[in-house]
C-alpha cells in the first residue's frame, strides 16, 4: 500500500467530486480505482466494505469510509480544513450545506426528463443567482479572505467549487457579485487549488447525457 487514499467511485463527479476537491486542496495526493460495470460494485458489496451497499468509498487511515458528508467531515479534520473551535466548524458546516443543496440541484439537472430540463436549469440558476450567491456575497462581506476565522477551509473549497459549477452553465453567474469574484479569484490561486484546476488533474469534467448509461449500468 503507497498510504494514500483511496477513492472508489466510477470516473465521473458525482458525490466524490467534492472529495477530490478537499483533498486536493489540502494537498493530498490519492488514487483512484473506477467502477466500470457492475462487477466491480457487486464485488465490493459481497467483500463487506460497503457499510450502506453504496459509493463514494474512500480507503484512508486503515479505515473504508462511506458516506460523502462522513468522508468530507473526516478529511477536513485530520487536514486542519474545519476550523479553530467548535463554533467556526458550525458556521462551516452551515455554509456547506447550503451549498451542497445548489449543488444538487445543478447536478440532477443532467437526469431530468428531456421536456423539463430547460426549466429546471433556469429554476436552479434562478436560485443561485437571487437566493444562495447573496448570502455569499454579504457574509464576505466581513472583509476578510476566507469565508470562515483567518484561514482556508472546507467551506470555502465547497464555494469555489460550487461557483465553477454554475458558471459551466451561466458563464456571467457572478456579474452581480464583486466580493465573490474577488473570493474566487483568491482561492482559485491558492497553490494546492491552482494545480488542480489545471489540466491533467484528477478533477473530473460535467457529466454529458451520454454518460447516462454507463452509469445506469454499474448502478442499476
Amino acid at each position: 500500500m503507497s498510504g494514500k487514499p483511496v477513492l472508489h467511485y466510477p470516473n465521473t463527479r458525482g458525490r466524490m467530486e467534492s472529495v477530490r476537491w478537499l483533498l486536493a486542496a489540502a494537498g493530498v495526493e490519492f488514487e483512484e480505482k473506477f467502477l466500470e460495470k457492475k462487477e466491480d460494485l457487486q464485488k465490493l458489496q459481497s467483500d463487506g466494505f460497503l457499510l450502506f451497499q453504496q459509493v463514494p468509498m474512500v480507503e484512508i487511515d486503515g479505515m473504508k469510509l462511506v458516506q460523502t458528508r462522513a468522508i468530507l467531515n473526516y478529511i477536513a479534520g485530520k487536514y486542519n480544513l474545519y476550523g479553530k473551535d467548535v463554533k467556526e466548524r458550525a458556521l462551516i458546516d452551515m455554509y456547506v450545506e447550503g451549498m451542497a443543496d445548489l449543488y444538487e440541484l445543478i447536478m440532477m439537472n443532467v437526469v431530468q426528463p428531456a421536456d423539463k430540463k430547460e426549466e429546471h436549469l433556469a429554476n436552479a440558476l434562478d436560485k443561485a443567482t437571487n437566493r444562495y450567491f447573496p448570502v455569499f456575497e454579504k457574509i464576505l462581506n466581513h472583509g476578510h479572505d476566507f469565508l470562515v476565522g483567518n484561514k482556508l477551509s472546507r467551506a470555502d473549497v465547497s464555494l469555489l467549487e460550487t461557483i465553477l459549477v454554475v458558471e459551466e452553465r451561466k458563464p456571467d453567474a457572478l456579474a452581480k457579485f464583486p466580493l465573490l469574484q474577488s473570493f474566487k479569484a483568491r482561492i482559485s490561486n491558492i497553490p494546492n487549488i491552482k494545480k488542480f484546476l489545471q489540466p491533467g488533474s484528477q478533477r473530473k469534467p460535467p457529466l454529458q447525457e451520454k454518460d447516462i448509461p454507463s452509469l445506469m449500468a454499474i448502478f442499476h
